[in-house]
């Protein structure tokens, strides 16, 4: 089933003093966990990537602050409206992003949610439910606020000014630019590393903030085909998360490349104003992937 983008106009207004460093003095929460509990928490977040980009003490202090949920099919484990209390990582499960009746998105292990009503003291913007059974890992608002917020907001001033060179985010307003900001995360590749592989589920969305990129694709009779590069600026991987779809082809680094990284939870619920621009962007997609289905004999 595709996800349904819901709520495409503008956001509301979101205060930059919101996620502002806390250094208020507060009760580090440390509860009790076995090494096989901690050995799962490594896990869930290790292809979080609001996980992996924090200092090792930071993300010591949220996972000593991490407790377990379990959740059963068809639970309700955030409901949209309420205040913001805490956040989560999955474990196991699948859970539905649902915003004013519509599902957006599903979320499976390695996934998390619950970050925005926190980053910005506003009520949650989505119900999330059980769609199985399933693990959470949750750390209360508290702890996130003193060690990702913090870390956000510093990821969020060197990301502001580099968004603002980015064509497709020209659009955008400066409180759009912020969430995005906030959203995106920092990666870096060697020559020949691949980013996303063709056929393979994809989970992010991608700008390119220094290098170049190839980009191959295989046609239908197994041919491989070398497709216009990429560079600073340019984005890829919307295409899977547009259309829920596998990656339609593979990216890897040209040389050293540095990209800022989006999940798809952020992806549909932080790019909605310019969702028919990327849309109508994929048109060109369309006319090489009718290309490339044509026999190996014809020109492309």
């Amino acid at each position: 089933m595709n996800a349904v983008y819901a709520n495409r106009g503008r956001r509301g207004s979101v205060s930059a003093e919101s996620i502002r460093p806390t250094e208020q003095e507060y009760q580090r929460v440390i509860i009790s966990k076995s090494d096989e509990a901690r050995m799962r928490i490594a896990s869930a977040t290790s292809s979080n990537l609001l996980f992996r980009n924090l200092e090792p003490d930071q993300k010591r202090e949220v996972v000593d602050g991490m407790f377990e949920r379990k959740v059963t099919q068809g639970e309700v484990v955030i409901q949209q409206g309420d205040e913001g209390d805490n956040f989560y990582v999955v474990d196991q499960g699948l859970f539905d992003v649902i915003k004013n009746g519509s599902k957006v998105i599903q979320i499976g292990a390695g996934g998390s949610f619950g970050e925005l009503a926190l980053m910005y003291n506003t009520p949650r913007a989505a119900s999330v439910q059980a769609v199985t059974d399933g693990t959470l890992w949750g750390v209360d608002r508290a702890t996130f606020r003193r060690s990702i917020t913090n870390n956000t907001f510093r990821k969020r001033k060197m990301y502001e000014s580099f968004l603002k060179t980015v064509p497709i985010l020209r659009t955008l307003e400066t409180s759009e630019v912020v969430k995005i900001a906030d959203a995106l995360e920092p990666a870096e590749y060697e020559d020949g590393e691949t980013i996303i592989e063709q056929g393979t589920v994809g989970n992010y969305f991608y700008i390119i903030e220094s290098g170049e990129a190839h980009v191959t694709q295989i046609d239908d009779m197994e041919n491989e085909h070398e497709l216009p590069g990429l560079k600073a600026g340019n984005y890829f991987g919307e295409l899977a998360l547009l259309n829920d779809a596998p990656r339609a082809a593979t990216i890897t680094a040209k040389g050293s490349l540095k990209v800022a990284a989006m999940s798809k939870d952020g992806f549909v619920r932080l790019l909605g104003p310019i969702v028919d621009i990327l849309k109508r962007n994929t048109a060109q997609y369309k006319t090489i992937n009718r290309r490339l289905s044509l026999p190996s004999s014809s020109s492309i």
